[in-house]
């Protein structure tokens, strides 16, 4: 019996080579992406849905009852309503560890971009301003050295532990923040409002649930040095957008680098993208998307599938 895959949203992967997914007794079908009123068109009939951000809630899973099992091409799941689809009996599998190594080397991109100011010298250079200097060298933002200062790390799984390795190389000192709601600190951790008094950079690592929703507001961020640099690779509703835009403005934050918004893609109006904003960087959601990582994530689709065909799933949630 043949069985009948549907990747929803494939141009999230860009170029890399999908032939993994091309399995024996399987009929893949591709669609660069899939709207809200194109789901059930593009998922009818689907044994398996392949789904990097196309959102599954419970109303399109009970409209879809020859679902049998949900491939999220990334780790977090919070797009598929995890509960319908167990109700449904509906196998719900994600993938793990596939950027551990592209999302630290982005967050250290960003951060030496915000202390290096690499690409505002460049412009510099490519306008002229160095053939004019009096001087053999250019002086114009300060660079700040990252040996010696203190990276706070909220979140420390996998790419929270690269991160750390990383910044100690740098020859930082690296505070793993406890849970803002725990009412005990463990052993190796910095309670939360500590570790953020204390940062010169907090680097997120962290989901987003509930309870950490705006976690990065206008009191969490008041407690961070007016020195300070935030990086977020994480997940945008962790921040408090307005209360950023408000801190960057006054200078009571130095600066932030973020690879990820509340809303993606952002509308034109979006808070952060005010090019007025002083010391902020935002790239798009691109922090995972090394090329390796992409082909790692695709291999482990396709083990998830043939695990999930031999009624055996993997990286099940």
């Amino acid at each position: 019996m043949t069985t009948q895959v549907v990747f929803l949203d494939a141009a999230t992967m860009a170029d890399t080579d999908l032939s993994p997914l091309q399995l024996a007794d399987i009929h893949l079908t591709l669609y660069p992406q899939t709207s809200a009123e194109q789901l059930l068109n593009h998922a009818s009939g689907a044994q398996v849905l392949i789904s990097n951000k196309v959102p599954l809630d419970a109303k399109t899973i009970a409209a879809l009852p020859e679902l049998r099992c949900i491939l999220v091409a990334a780790t977090g799941v919070n797009i598929v309503d995890i509960a319908a689809a167990k109700a449904a009996g509906i196998v719900v599998c994600n993938a793990q560890g596939y950027a551990g190594t592209a999302v630290p080397q982005q967050v250290f991109a960003l951060l030496l971009q915000l202390t290096n100011h690499i690409q505002s010298y460049h412009q510099a250079v490519q306008q002229g301003v160095w053939s004019q200097s009096p001087q053999f060298c250019l002086h114009l933002q300060p660079i700040e050295e990252l040996a010696g200062k203190t990276m706070a790390l909220l979140g420390y799984g996998d790419l929270g532990q690269a991160t750390a390795r990383l910044a100690e190389a740098f020859g930082m000192k690296v505070l793993i923040a406890e849970r803002p709601d725990a009412t005990e600190t463990r052993a190796g951790r910095t309670a939360f409002e500590t570790a953020l008094r204390q940062a010169d950079v907090l680097s997120l690592h962290c989901p987003l649930t509930d309870s950490t929703a705006k976690l990065i507001n206008a009191k969490t961020l008041s407690w961070m040095k007016p020195t300070a640099l935030l990086i977020n690779t994480a997940r945008g509703g962790l921040i408090d957008e307005t209360a950023l835009a408000e801190a960057l403005t006054s200078g009571t934050l130095a600066g932030a680098a973020l690879d990820v918004l509340s809303t993606e893609p952002p509308a034109v109006d979006h808070p952060l993208l005010d090019p007025a904003l002083p010391n902020l960087i935002i790239t798009p959601h691109v922090a995972w998307a090394s090329r390796q990582a992409m082909q790692r994530l695709v291999l482990q689709l396709s083990e998830n599938l043939q695990a999930f065909i031999s009624q055996k799933p993997i990286r099940q949630v």
